[in-house]
């Protein structure tokens, strides 16, 4: 079973009150997974910064994987009304969508085994040029 936890507001206030919720809903967390990008770069880091320092005091391991593997490789939203969109050779490109792309939403699946996560947690900060 998947609960569900949904909060708005910025990341650096809500973010702590989630894990606040979870560790009074559960006992101990075993492991945390983190999409470390794309996406926004201030929700990326605020996120980033919290969860290493969590599993640095807790002990706990920390694991990442990048965006598109929970969106089934959908664009994802950047800057204005570009999107992050994954490219065939698996780089990624900064654009406005087509009219036929369709944006999902993330999901987190029932099963975790068939997600190669890393243990590298670094954000994968890809910064649209400003024009």
């Amino acid at each position: 079973m998947i609960d569900t936890i949904s909060k708005d507001g910025k990341t650096s206030d809500i973010l702590p009150q989630i894990i606040d919720d979870i560790l009074k809903q559960y006992s101990s967390i075993d492991e945390v997974y983190f999409v470390n990008g794309p996406g926004s770069y201030m929700a990326i880091k605020v996120a980033y910064i919290f969860l290493k320092t969590f599993c640095q005091i807790k002990d706990i391991p920390f694991y990442a994987v990048d965006g598109f593997v929970l969106n089934n490789n959908s664009p994802i939203k950047a800057l204005g009304k570009k999107y992050f969109v994954l490219k065939d050779d698996k780089t990624i490109d900064v654009r406005l969508l087509k009219d036929d792309e369709v944006v999902e939403d993330f999901r987190l699946p029932i099963n975790l085994s068939n997600i190669e996560f890393s243990d590298d947690t670094l954000p994968n900060y890809q910064l649209p040029a400003v024009n």
